[in-house]
């Protein structure tokens, strides 16, 4: 299994991971996504899905007295920005949360491209796309118990019946 994390592009690559699975965002979602649009003190991130609607998405859990500790992905998003992302950035003009190894915001074909090294690298013998990070959050949060309703508003669905196929 590759290490996601001993390099720059580890830990950019292992932020993204992360945010995928703890908010089921889609890729497109993720790669529009600029510095402001994450708070990480909140334990949020603002996107916009189909039809330029926005939604707040948690990225960190709550326990049952309320706290909200740091999650993976929080804390992947902290490293990579405060350790990876400078690396990359070549001008402080640049707002893209993800950025390539030339500077510039990353594409969902760039991210299409990482994810395939690293199932290669991994040996996963079945076909492994970006969306299947998103089925796979649906899916665990539903066996976890979440209510329908909140995926459905999670995912960003116009209709619950879009959702009922993780059920």
């Amino acid at each position: 299994q590759p290490s996601l994390n001993n390099s720059f592009t580890g830990l950019r690559d292992l932020a993204m991971f992360e945010l995928l699975y703890a908010t089921g965002m889609r890729v497109s979602e993720m790669m529009a996504l600029d510095l402001g649009d994450l708070d990480l003190k909140e334990g949020t991130v603002r996107c916009w899905g189909k039809g330029s609607k926005q939604r707040i998405l948690p990225i960190r859990g709550e326990t049952s007295t309320g706290e909200r500790p740091p999650s993976p992905a929080s804390i992947s998003l902290e490293q990579y920005i405060t350790t990876a992302r400078p690396k990359f950035n070549r001008t402080s003009q640049e707002r893209a949360l993800f950025l390539n190894q030339r500077g510039f915001r990353l594409t969902r074909q760039g991210f299409w491209l990482i994810l395939k090294r690293y199932a290669k690298q991994t040996l996963i013998q079945q076909p492994i796309t970006p969306h299947v990070l998103r089925h796979s959050f649906a899916t665990h949060i539903l066996h976890r118990g979440a209510d329908l309703r909140y995926v459905q508003e999670l995912l960003g669905h116009a209709s619950v019946s879009t959702t009922q196929i993780y059920t």
